[in-house]
C-alpha cells in the first residue's frame, strides 16, 4: 500500500473523513471527502417525483429509502475503493430542493403531502406578498405556500406548528435542531442584510397579514431559525445515525453543519460566492445565481433575492423547466439505437447527439423547441406543453434538432438574464455545472452565447451538490474563522483546473436569432397548454 493509500485508508477508518448528502429531484447523492476535499467515495439513489392530486410531491418514505440507499452505497463504494468501511465521519451536511411546503403538528406528524418548488398553485398569495413586503416572492417560497394555505382556508393549519424544507427537514431529523442554512432559508422567506436573520420588518408586516386572516401563526415561530455557513447546527443523535444507517454500525455524535439548498452547494461547488461571480446549474430545473455587488433598485418577479451560504445576497433566475425534456429525447434515439441493433449506454447517446449540436447552424436552421414539462413562471406559463416547432423551410436535420433542444434549455433563462443586464449587474465569469456539461465544450459553448458571458467549467464542477455540502461540513470544522471565500479559494480551488469558454460573436448572432424566434411563438405554447388537456 502506497503512504498515500495508507493515509486514506486512516482518514476513513479514524472518522476523519466529511459527508456530504443532497437530495436532487432525480437522484439522492453521499460524497464521502479527506484531505484537500478530494472525492474518497461516493453513493447514489433514484427517485422521482409524482403527480398526485394536482401536487407535485415526494413521500417522506421515499425520502429515507434513498437516502439509506445512497449512503450504503457511498460505504460500499469506500471499501471497495480503500479497503475501509467508515462507522464514524469528522462531519456531516445534508442538502436538498430549495423552497417548497413541508408541515408538521407540535408532535412531528407531517400535515399534508410534500408540496415541491415545481408546484405554480401559489399565483394569489406571491402577488399579494410580493406587493405587501415590495420584495420578489415567487410561487415556489414556502412562505408563499403558507399564506396560499391561508386564503385556501386549510384545515391543517389548526395544527401547523413548523415549516420547513426537505433539507431542513432531513437535518431536523438527524440532530432535533429545527435550523436551516441561510442560502436555504433565503428561498422561504426574506432575509436581513446585515443579521442574516429573517427580516424583521417584514416579518411583522406578514404575521399582521396573517393576523387579518384570523390565524395565529407567527412566521419566526413556524420557520426555523437561519444560519450563516461554519455556525454549529447540531450533532447527530442516535436515533438520527439508525436513520442513516439502520445497520447501527455508524457512530452518533458527529457535528452538522447547517443544511442547504441545491443552489447553495451549486455555488460552493464551482467557487461562485463572491460578488460578480455566478453560476449555472443545470438539472431538472435551470437557474442561475450571480453574487451581487450592490442591491437591484426596483423589484422584478423574474429574478428571486436569496443569498449564498455565507449569506451575501444573490440574484437568482429560477426555471422549472431544465434538462429533462433533452433527456427524454435522448433515451429516444438511444431506444432506436438498440432497436436496430447497435445498444449504446447514457453517456455515448448524449454525446454523440451534443457533438452533432456543434454541426447545426447558428439558429438552429429555424427549427424551435420548447422544454416545458411543467409550469415557467419566467415566461408567463401556469402549465407546460413540451413542443417541436418548425416552418415548411426550416432545415430539419438531427444537428439543428439537437441545437434547437440546448438552446430551448437555456431560453427561459436567457429572458430572465436580460433583466440583471439593465441592471447594469457586473459579472465576470459564470461557473456551469451539471451532467449536460459533461460532454465537452458543447452546452458550455451555447450557454456562453445564451448570456452573452464567458463560462467556465471546472474539474470539479462533475461532482456537484453533494460535494459541495462536504465541502461545507470541512468549513464547519476547518474553517477556523475565515470566510468562506477564503477557505474556498485557499483550501479548495487553489490548484483546481477549469476550461473557459468565451461566447463567439456567430453563436450570440445565431442564438439571438433563435431567441427572437421563441419568443414570438410563446403563443403557441400557450394555445398548446389551453387545448392540449
Amino acid at each position: 500500500m502506497t503512504q498515500h493509500a495508507s493515509a486514506t485508508a486512516a482518514t476513513l477508518a479514524d472518522g476523519n473523513a466529511r459527508l456530504g448528502i443532497e437530495l436532487g429531484s432525480t437522484r439522492i447523492k453521499a460524497v464521502i471527502v479527506g484531505a484537500g476535499e478530494t472525492t474518497l467515495a461516493t453513493g447514489s439513489a433514484s427517485w422521482e417525483n409524482r403527480y398526485v392530486d394536482q401536487t407535485w410531491t415526494y413521500s417522506l418514505d421515499a425520502v429515507w429509502q434513498g437516502i439509506q440507499e445512497a449512503y450504503a452505497v457511498a460505504l460500499a463504494d469506500a471499501e471497495r475503493r480503500h479497503g475501509v468501511r467508515p462507522t464514524g465521519f469528522a462531519a456531516i451536511g445534508i442538502s436538498a430542493m430549495m423552497h417548497g411546503y413541508l408541515p408538521f403538528d407540535k408532535h412531528g406528524r407531517q400535515l399534508v403531502p410534500f408540496r415541491t418548488w415545481r408546484n405554480t398553485s401559489t399565483g394569489r398569495a406571491a402577488a399579494e406578498l410580493t406587493d405587501l413586503l415590495e420584495y420578489n416572492v415567487p410561487l415556489r417560497w414556502s412562505i408563499a405556500h403558507l399564506y396560499q394555505a391561508v386564503l385556501d382556508d386549510e384545515p391543517h393549519l389548526s395544527e401547523l406548528d413548523f415549516c420547513t424544507t426537505l433539507a431542513g427537514y432531513v437535518h431536523w431529523q438527524l440532530t432535533g435542531r429545527k435550523v436551516l442554512g441561510v442560502g436555504d432559508a433565503s428561498g422561504m422567506f426574506p432575509i436581513d442584510d446585515i443579521s442574516h436573520d429573517w427580516d424583521p420588518g417584514r416579518l411583522t408586516k406578514v404575521d399582521d397579514l396573517l393576523a387579518r386572516h384570523h390565524t395565529t401563526l407567527r412566521i419566526e415561530e413556524v420557520f426555523p431559525r437561519p444560519l450563516d455557513a461554519g455556525r454549529a447546527a447540531g450533532t447527530l443523535t442516535i436515533e438520527g445515525a439508525l436513520l442513516l444507517d439502520p445497520s447501527g454500525r455508524l457512530e452518533a455524535g458527529t457535528p452538522l453543519c447547517p443544511p442547504e439548498g441545491d443552489a447553495g452547494t451549486g455555488m460552493v461547488a464551482t467557487n461562485a460566492v463572491a460578488p460578480r461571480t455566478g453560476n449555472v446549474s443545470v438539472g431538472t430545473s435551470i437557474f442561475a445565481m450571480v453574487v451581487l455587488e450592490r442591491p437591484l433598485a426596483t423589484v422584478h418577479t423574474e429574478i428571486d433575492l436569496v443569498t449564498t451560504p455565507a449569506g451575501h445576497q444573490v440574484a437568482m433566475v429560477h426555471c422549472n423547466n431544465g434538462a429533462s425534456e433533452l433527456g427524454s429525447w435522448a433515451d429516444l434515439f438511444g431506444d432506436f439505437a438498440r432497436r436496430i441493433g447497435v445498444p449504446v449506454d447514457q453517456d455515448a447517446v448524449f454525446a454523440a447527439l451534443l457533438g452533432a449540436a456543434l454541426e447545426g447552424e447558428p439558429d438552429a436552421g429555424g427549427l424551435l423547441a420548447y422544454n416545458a414539462l411543467a409550469g415557467e413562471p419566467v415566461i408567463g406559463l401556469d402549465e407546460g406543453r413540451p413542443m417541436i416547432v418548425r416552418t415548411p423551410g426550416s432545415a430539419l436535420t438531427l444537428a439543428n434538432f439537437m441545437r434547437a433542444q440546448i438552446y430551448g434549455s437555456f431560453a427561459a433563462l436567457s429572458l430572465g438574464m436580460r433583466t440583471l443586464t439593465a441592471q447594469d449587474v457586473g459579472l465576470d465569469t459564470m461557473y456551469a455545472h451539471g451532467g449536460v456539461f459533461r460532454t465537452a465544450d458543447v452546452a458550455q459553448r451555447f450557454l456562453a452565447a445564451a448570456i452573452d458571458t464567458q463560462v467556465a467549467v471546472s474539474a470539479t464542477a462533475g461532482e456537484g451538490g453533494a460535494w459541495g455540502m462536504a465541502v461545507l461540513a470541512s468549513y464547519l470544522i476547518n474553517g477556523d474563522g475565515r470566510s468562506l471565500e477564503t477557505f474556498l479559494a485557499d483550501d479548495v480551488f487553489a490548484a483546481v483546473a477549469s476550461n473557459t469558454i468565451a461566447p463567439s460573436d456567430e453563436d450570440v448572432a445565431g442564438y439571438r436569432g433563435y431567441l427572437e424566434r421563441y419568443e414570438a411563438g410563446l403563443a403557441a405554447e400557450r394555445a398548446a397548454v389551453a387545448v392540449l388537456r
